[in-house]
């Protein structure tokens, strides 16, 4: 009989809501494998390699944790990453490759990342956590804030990839018309999208009401949204990232709302997160803020965990599955 001490050993890590054995059914693994669950991140590679380095079996949720290659070289036992999502860009896919380490992915479920869009940008426009608040702490003065109405406003979109093109397909919805750029964007895409071409980074964002990041992070994309850019935003303009914190310049974008020289911002990722507590962005007024939940759903953990699940299994009977980055 095999005993605990001598089963492969996984690390489930990040839950942050504690859930990854409320959302699958682990009990093929009973016998197996031992599981231990880690709800708080780690940003220290030390305390890192210290805590992972017993593990042969690591569970990643999304790009919480990162896995570079310098800490994937501290990790002498480990052999299979079981990470949510098709892509994740917080792990070295090559290197672990290169280590014999094998990372599979999962499919999603639902439209959680674009529902949270339209969360974020009607929470924002609407003042919801500014009342809410009030509300609740009995403020006297019943109503303090004039919502900023959708109807013949304008979306500028940074990004019209498929994200973009939906997120288009809503604003239509609510009346709205929508303009978009990207690097990549070309004429014929936007008119597929049925968005407005804009040539220029600098006309969309001086034409737009409502300004939404939907980019992947990349070394190119690092920080497209700079000083510059968020200087020629219109003073009534409100300013949604869903996409990736390092695409925006953090700190002008903190200053720009500081000064006011925007209405708004609807936040949900961070160049740090979790968000650090004595971070700037906590303490204005002028910015609604969401712990990076574009990705979270019931929906979608029904799928992470049910296919990380399956993904652990395969490995472990030497048929891999939803391997990323195979060759």
């Amino acid at each position: 009989m095999t005993t605990a001490a001598a089963l492969p050993r996984v690390a489930i890590l990040d839950d942050y809501q504690k859930v990854a054995f409320k959302f699958a059914d682990w009990s093929s693994l009973k016998d197996r494998v031992s599981v231990d669950v880690y709800s708080e991140t780690l940003t220290d590679e030390d305390a890192l390699a210290a805590r992972l380095e017993p593990y042969t079996i690591i569970c990643a949720m999304r790009e919480r944790t990162k896995f570079t290659a310098s800490l994937l070289d501290r990790l002498p036992n480990l052999k299979f990453i079981a990470t949510t999502g098709l892509q994740n860009r917080g792990i070295d896919v090559a290197h672990a490759r290169s280590k014999g380490v094998v990372v599979s992915g999962t499919q999603g479920g639902g439209n959680s990342t674009l529902e949270h869009i339209w969360a974020l940008i009607l929470a924002t426009a609407r003042h919801i956590a500014v009342e809410d608040a009030g509300v609740k702490a009995k403020r006297q003065l019943w109503q303090t804030t004039i919502p900023i109405g959708l109807y013949g406003k304008t979306l500028g979109l940074v990004g019209v990839g498929r994200l973009g093109t939906v997120t288009a397909k809503i604003a239509k919805a609510f009346g709205m018309n929508v303009i978009g750029w990207s690097p990549n964007l070309t004429p014929e895409r936007a008119e597929a999208a049925g968005v407005t071409y804009i040539k220029t980074k600098e006309e969309l964002l001086q034409r737009s009401d409502i300004v939404s990041i939907h980019m992947v992070l990349s070394d190119r994309t690092r920080g497209l949204i700079n000083a510059s850019d968020l200087a020629v935003l219109r003073p009534t303009a409100i300013f949604i990232n869903t996409s990736r914190g390092p695409l925006v310049d953090e700190a002008a974008l903190v200053e720009t709302l500081r000064q006011k020289k925007i209405a708004a911002a609807g936040l949900d990722v961070f160049d740090v997160e979790p968000l650090p507590l004595d971070h700037p962005l906590r303490s204005l007024d002028n910015v609604t803020l969401s712990p990076h939940l574009g990705y979270v759903s019931d929906d979608n953990y029904k799928v992470f965990w049910s296919q990380t699940v399956e993904n652990i299994i395969g490995f472990l009977d030497g048929q891999p599955k939803r391997v990323l980055g195979a060759v």
